[in-house]
């Protein structure tokens, strides 16, 4: 393929995160757009019995039987020439972590937000990650079939919360009972909603009917007191409200707004196709020897998500691969950079949330899995040979809940060893080990507490492993950067000298699974004394992998 293919090619590309707080309805939209992307032919499609529907992009037991997500997924479909990826996070706060490495790997982020509460307290932490990033953020405002918020008060809550500026591409016309639809003021046209209940499984077309709001004819079509509030609402958008600027939206500055209903479908299909023309092919990435571009450099990814157990029959693992630059074919050597050697990736495969299909190319932008036998870690680099880069590292952030966790059966010594590891890898924990203790127990410690119940259930269904587990005291950890008297990058991992440092009694020396050493503190009045008492102790609160 000439370079002039694979340009075209990449630029076809459209890669992003979908983002909300619990409940908004994030799912639900991700699978209404794969259903408008033919990727679905029937939203919630699952294996099992009528009563037991479940999202498509939800496919882990827990998630089925819980209702909400517990671990990111990746699905790529085609629509209208453009090659799509979706990463669907969680939603849940107790999983942030996951869907901060997630949105490393998008070129830009839908955030859905529920229009009777607008913004919440997960939208605020996940917007803050978008914006560290510089990412084109679109918000879609969901469930306008129901009672709303004044349209003018979310359009407030989203600057005032979040410090973005808004331009609503489209405006609601009432909302629950009294909702008419949406006029498209890009292109002058109405969209009018009409719910039927098929609308809620399949595809539905809905009419855009081009319109002069200065026609009196449009109250026989919508009331006169809804065209009269339309017209005075309308006005006021355009005389004082933020006109479209695609420089700010490129550079996360302002979020263009929607409206509409993912679960009635209406709406969903116009948000795509603006979403589409407005964001943007994968954009270049920052490594340590300069900035990357998708278009003309060799071929190069990192790793930004580890996963285990996908396929159960078969027990698997497998590294989740965003592609930087140029093009990817199936049993191409590579350079993985953290090993320092050639491998040969000969079974590249594509996602729909946990269904996977043999790929033989791929392109900056897409998003691919790799087996891995165990040599991958989050935030690895793989590269051409000819064209080594490294990509910064994806931080880990300190857990703010500590357990200790014991196995029941002493003869599953090699599964507990194995499972807790894995999971650790994936990034879906920490575990922590006191410096000589056996491995029959550990410390592991999580963002949010439904961590541990994932860990028990999956230690379970997937290991066969039975745990017991001991809530510890701790509030604080803290990777040790430098220890008193050494010179900035000297060994930080020598037990012998760390086990010197002055600490009080209910301060904790662990080790992380890479042998890095950690403080564990009960309180922030430990960190401060900890500090003040060995002076030239440097610690940190997140390990850059």
């Amino acid at each position: 393929m000439s370079n002039e293919n694979i340009r075209d090619e990449i630029a076809k590309r459209r890669t992003f995160a979908i983002i909300s707080h619990p409940d908004a309805g994030k799912t639900t939209l991700t699978e209404k757009l794969l259903l408008y992307g033919g990727a679905i032919v029937e939203a919630g499609m699952v294996k099992g019995k009528k009563n037991m529907r479940h999202a498509v992009s939800d496919w882990m037991e827990i998630e089925k039987q819980r209702g909400i997500s517990v671990t990111s997924s990746v699905m790529q479909f085609n629509y209208d020439g453009y090659c799509i990826n979706i990463l669907d996070t969680p939603g849940h706060q107790d999983f942030s972590e996951d869907t901060y490495r997630t949105l490393m790997a998008a070129d830009s982020a839908v955030m859905v937000i529920d229009g009777s509460k607008g913004v919440e307290a997960q939208t605020r932490k996940l917007f803050k990650v978008c914006r560290m990033r510089g990412i084109p953020i679109f918000t879609f405002i969901n469930k306008m079939d129901r009672e709303a918020k004044d349209s003018f008060d979310l359009m407030s809550d989203i600057e005032g919360e979040l410090g973005i500026e808004t331009c609503p591409i489209n405006w609601p016309i009432g909302s629950g009972k009294r909702f008419q639809g949406v006029y498209d003021r890009l292109h002058k046209k109405l969209l009018k909603f009409e719910f039927e209940g098929d609308q809620i499984a399949g595809r539905h077309e809905v009419e855009k009917i081009e319109v002069d709001l200065a026609d009196p004819g449009l109250k026989d079509l919508i009331g006169e007191g809804a065209l009269e509030q339309l017209l005075e609402e309308t006005e006021l958008l355009d005389g004082a409200g933020h006109p479209l600027d695609m420089d700010m939206v490129s550079h996360g500055e302002l979020s263009p707004v929607f409206f509409g209903s993912a679960l009635t479908n209406f709406g969903v299909e116009p948000f795509l196709e603006e979403f589409l023309r407005m964001t943007s092919s994968p954009l270049p990435r920052e490594a340590k020897e300069g900035v990357v571009d998708p278009l003309n450099d060799p071929f190069s990814g990192f790793v930004f998500k580890i996963q285990a157990n996908m396929n159960r029959a078969h027990r698997d693992r497998v590294a989740f691969l965003r592609i930087c630059s140029g093009k990817f074919e199936k049993g191409m050597e590579v350079f993985h950079t953290k090993e320092g050697k050639k491998i040969r990736l000969s079974q590249p495969t594509q996602l729909m949330a946990q269904d996977r299909s043999i790929v033989d190319e791929a392109y900056a932008g897409d998003i691919i899995s790799i087996f891995d036998p165990g040599i991958f870690s989050i935030g690895d680099t793989i590269c051409d040979p000819k064209h080594i880069v490294h990509y910064q590292g994806i931080p880990t952030f300190a857990p703010e809940h500590f357990c200790r966790l014991r196995q029941v059966d002493s003869l599953k010594r090699k599964q507990f060893i194995k499972g807790t590891d894995e999971i650790a890898e994936e990034g879906a924990i920490q575990i922590f080990q006191e410096p000589g203790k056996s491995m029959e127990e550990v410390i592991v410690g999580v963002v949010g507490t439904l961590q541990f119940d994932v860990l028990i259930y999956r230690l379970k269904a997937e290991y066969g492993i039975e745990v017991r587990m001991e809530s510890l005291p701790y509030e604080h950890i803290r990777w040790i950067r430098q220890l008193p008297g050494d010179e900035p990058g000297q060994n930080v991992n020598d037990y012998q000298k760390a086990n010197e440092l002055t600490l009080t009694s209910d301060t904790k020396i662990v080790q992380d699974i890479k042998g890095n050493l950690l403080l564990l503190f009960s309180s922030d009045w430990n960190i401060d004394w900890a500090l003040n008492h060995n002076k030239g102790l440097v610690l940190a609160e997140f390990s850059q992998n």
